[in-house]
């Protein structure tokens, strides 16, 4: 695990120049890999190359120094990340006659390119972005993970090429610094992320999940591909005993491959049900107690620690409890905003960082239940997707608005109450009679309208999802299947994974995934969708599956989830700092919002006329964000 960066100079320079700049990249991420770095420079006729690394040991600690080379050394690797099959992808190429002077997974990548060309990124299983330089072929190859778990950003100069894993490595070797982005701004204000391939800046990209690019060395240029993958055919006729049975089989599989490590590790335990499925695996195939971790809130009514108690106690953990307050907010948010290099209002990135931090101080790998619900269909957002056909055949449209204007008053909050009368809300929002309704249900800062309101004309983009909706296999988001894909390449990708590496990352602490394992997608992707999601019943094939090793009912028992109470927050601690965000001269000398509908969307907030937290918090962090790249001296 670590971070990568590289650079090509479209005309010859000296090699130290190259390292130069490495290393001023390589020091912005030491968090990412704070045990050792590794470069590599090279000068020929019509380009310079560098590319370097930095490590956290986790596997092969004493021969996995990076880049490692070819026996011939005109190949090179840096890899960021952990490959969970390369010991059966080593056995297998050991049997055709390759040997290896390391007991890593980057040598392994770097043999099965070598014997199969790009052709083997298909056969990874893990989570990863790695460079290879080929001598042989004048090109480079940069590629990501298929669910997108590791980071990697790239942008295309006149002078240079260049790519990292986090933003910051590539802004700051820039001449100068580069413009917004309009596209950037717009989907980070109605997601509250920014999805590959966009970033927050003009022609600075983010490589797609399941993706490699394809540098030439020769013309100075590059393009794109997707990684080919074998699609399952569905399973119509799988009962669902055989299913559940295997469903439960590649759990333990995918636990198992993601416990390899030669340094400690733990699991971070919620009390819901993916964390809780996770830590009780690898305690049935630990040889001694586990360390699991949780982390609470000190206000009541957000802390549910008391289900992880529970849960640590049944499998006989090494249970870790830590609690968060407003207090340690003030001390540590401009840290854990900042460190995403670009606008991100996740409220869960807060409590992410907290347990990652503590974490930290006792192994150094945790497993997590990410991914769980969009693999299994978890989400209350997949119940209003298919709720949404339904309301929309009986409710007529003109009635349907009214109720909507009414629940404005009827169904409005003061506090950050995130209880059923903001559930409802928020649905009746998302309903939509053109088929669209799941891209304003995943839009949790600010719908579509909304977006047209707080943005200036010059700023606003209509038909914002265009791209993405062509990547689907329908034409209309309508199925739970529809539903999952759409979250796989905006949700998961931009949002969630996005705000586990970064925080964790952050702790020099490494995240393992094992529900994002592509055998597990895979298979989900082929079984009816009732195996998945039953009635109202979310995740019955994984709870079913499980059900026999938990108390009665603990896994239908509902989980809040991991967000923080910033709707207050934003009242108290944080109130000076965003009032000076909506002073008329500020939001007029930076063009961006519409100050007619911003400032009284953060002054009914914070005089708790209207509970407005989505939309503020999304706004602060923006804020917050642009204050310190555009206005800081």
């Amino acid at each position: 695990m670590c971070g990568i960066n590289g650079i090509i100079n479209k005309t010859s320079c000296n090699e130290n120049e190259i390292t130069a700049a490495l290393t001023k990249m390589n020091d912005l991420i030491i968090h990412r890999g704070p045990d050792e770095d590794g470069f590599i420079a090279t000068k020929q006729d019509n380009f310079s190359l560098g590319m370097s690394m930095r490590r956290l040991s986790i596997i092969d600690l004493s021969t996995g120094k990076q880049p490692i080379y070819s026996g011939d050394k005109k190949i090179v690797i840096v890899f960021n990340g952990e490959i969970y099959n390369y010991r059966e992808l080593k056995l297998k190429l050991e049997e055709s006659g390759t040997t290896f002077q390391t007991n890593s997974d980057t040598e392994v990548i770097l043999k099965l390119y070598e014997k199969h060309g790009i052709e083997s990124f298909k056969w990874l299983d893990g989570m990863y972005g790695f460079s290879i330089y080929d001598q042989n072929k004048n090109k480079v190859f940069i590629a990501r993970d298929f669910f997108g778990e590791k980071p990697l950003y790239y942008t295309n100069t006149n002078k240079q090429f260049i790519w990292a894993s986090e933003l910051k490595s590539i802004v700051d070797v820039l001449d100068l610094k580069p413009e917004i982005s309009k596209k950037g701004v717009n989907l980070y204000l109605r997601l509250t992320y920014i999805p590959a391939p966009y970033s927050i800046y003009d022609n600075i990209f983010k490589l797609e999940a399941n993706h490699y690019l394809e540098y030439d060395l020769k013309t100075n240029s590059h393009k794109i591909n997707e990684i080919s993958q074998e699609i399952l055919p569905k399973e119509d006729e799988v009962s669902f005993e055989d299913a559940k049975n295997k469903v439960k089989d590649l759990v333990y599989e995918s636990v198992n491959s993601r416990s390899i490590s030669d340094v400690p590790l733990g699991t971070f335990l919620s009390g819901g049900v993916d964390s809780s499925i996770v830590s009780l695996c690898l305690s049935q195939s630990a040889n001694k107690k586990i360390e699991t971790f949780s982390i609470g809130f000190k206000e009541a009514k957000m802390d549910e620690t008391a289900k992880s108690q529970l849960v640590a106690k049944m499998i006989g953990s090494n249970h870790h409890e830590f609690k968060i307050g407003e207090d340690d907010l003030k001390d540590n948010i401009h840290e854990i905003l900042l460190n995403f290099d670009e606008p991100f209002s996740d409220t869960a990135a807060l409590p992410t960082y907290f347990v990652s931090k503590k974490t930290r101080d006792y192994v150094k790998v945790a497993l997590t239940g990410d991914g769980g619900d969009e693999v299994f269909g978890g989400y209350n957002k997949y119940y209003v997707g298919k709720m949404n056909t339904k309301y929309t055949n009986i409710v007529p449209k003109p009635i349907h608005y009214l109720l909507l204007n009414s629940s404005k008053y009827m169904l409005s909050t003061k506090n950050d109450n995130r209880g059923k009368r903001f559930k409802i809300k928020k649905m009746l929002k998302a309903v939509n009679y053109d088929g669209n309704q799941y891209w304003d249900i995943i839009s949790l800062a600010n719908t579509e309208l909304e977006l047209a309101e707080i943005l200036t004309p010059s700023h606003y983009i209509n038909d914002l999802f265009g791209e993405y909706k062509d990547k689907l296999y329908n034409d209309k988001v309508e199925s739970l299947t529809d539903f999952r894909h759409v979250d796989k390449i905006l949700s998961l990708e931009g949002g969630m994974l996005a705000k586990v590496d970064r925080t964790s990352m952050q702790n020099s602490l490494e995240c393992r995934a094992p529900f994002l394992n592509k055998k597990i997608w895979d298979y989900t992707n082929t079984l009816p969708e009732k195996y998945l999601m039953n009635g109202w019943n979310k995740k019955h094939i994984l709870k079913e599956a499980f059900k026999d090793q938990f108390p009665e009912e603990f896994l239908e028992k509902s989980k809040r989830g991991f967000g923080s109470p910033v709707g207050n927050w934003l009242k108290s601690s944080l109130r000076k700092e965003l009032e000076s965000y909506i002073e008329p001269k500020f939001l007029s000398d930076q063009g961006i919002f519409n100050l007619n509908k911003m400032i009284p969307i953060v002054q009914n907030h914070l005089k708790s006329k209207r509970d407005n937290t989505f939309r503020v918090w999304s706004f602060y962090c923006f804020q917050k964000w642009y204050s310190n790249i555009y206005l800081k001296q």
